[in-house]
């Protein structure tokens, strides 16, 4: 009876992993956008579902890659952490202000990002956004430092960036707190070199506040001029970026400050761990195969 019983408990284990193993993108149905004649591969060195302990350090790297962030938010390691399933980057005020590169620091925020580099493929994350003054981001940017000739440029896609709280009176940032906030951009030409700079993008209403519940939010970067967006599996929007997008793309996923929306008066930070805290419960990459 007792070996029946393990047996049966085997059984009802892999029938769970099996009928819970992710086979694809998070989409509704009908809203697959791969052709009849391809699937969906995972890449493994972009994705990850945060059931460990603690940071994969070799597939993240936590300490900004130069970046130490936009004052008066530095990027602080210790900010970012793995618990309870999700990839957590709370945001701190520093117990004292810090000057670094001729700028002063009183915020702590954090950074995330993909040693891998991609270009055409399906990129989602399910993240619920904190409720300070502070971003949460999911977006992608090249590496420059080993690029030569035109490819020397700066082309970045935003997935999702959002805020928790709005300080400034300027009416369009309101739609940083409840839309999906998405945008190309095509900058740092070099000299000599014929390409368009610019930005172009999308929203698309969450009908709630971001830091009220998580969101899948995706986008299929399809080919060198074709960006589609997607919300909670559906698609919104297609975009076409200034110039070629082209140039492979590393993943980030920051907690920073906007020189847009000051720190409040209160310095932003009254509220408990958990609503100073950006969640991820998992990052996804997938490129189309034959």
């Amino acid at each position: 009876m007792k070996l029946y019983k393990r047996s049966t408990s085997l059984v009802a284990l892999l029938f769970c992993v099996i009928g819970y193993a992710q086979v694809g993108p998070f989409f509704e149905e009908g809203e697959d956008p791969k052709p009849s004649v391809a699937n969906w591969q995972l890449v493994k060195g972009m994705s990850d579902e945060f059931n460990g302990t603690k940071v994969d350090q070799k597939k993240w790297q936590i300490s900004g890659q130069g970046w130490i962030g936009r004052a008066p938010g530095l990027f602080l390691a210790d900010n970012v952490s793995v618990d309870e399933g999700a990839l957590k980057i709370i945001t701190t005020t520093l117990e004292k202000p810090i000057e670094k590169q001729g700028k002063t620091y009183t915020h702590g925020g954090g950074y995330v990002g993909s040693y891998e580099g991609m270009t055409y493929g399906y990129y989602e994350c399910r993240m619920k956004a904190n409720k300070t003054f502070m971003s949460s981001t999911f977006w992608l940017i090249n590496d420059k430092r080993d690029a030569s000739g035109c490819d020397k440029r700066t082309t970045e896609l935003d997935i999702q960036e959002c805020v928790g709280e709005v300080t400034t009176d300027q009416q369009w940032a309101q739609k940083m707190l409840d839309h999906m906030n998405s945008n190309t951009h095509s900058r740092d030409i070099p000299k000599n070199c014929t390409i368009s700079s610019g930005t172009l993008g999308a929203k698309e209403p969450l009908n709630e506040m971001a830091s009220d519940n998580y969101h899948v939010y995706g986008v299929w970067w399809k080919s060198k001029d074709e960006v589609l967006y997607f919300l909670d599996g559906k698609f919104h929007a297609k975009v076409k970026p200034a110039a070629d997008f082209n140039i492979p793309m590393h993943l980030r996923m920051v907690v920073e400050t906007y020189d847009w929306n000051p720190v409040p008066a209160d310095g932003g930070m009254t509220a408990v761990k958990e609503d100073r805290t950006t969640y991820y419960d998992w990052v996804r990459v997938w490129r189309l195969v034959d």
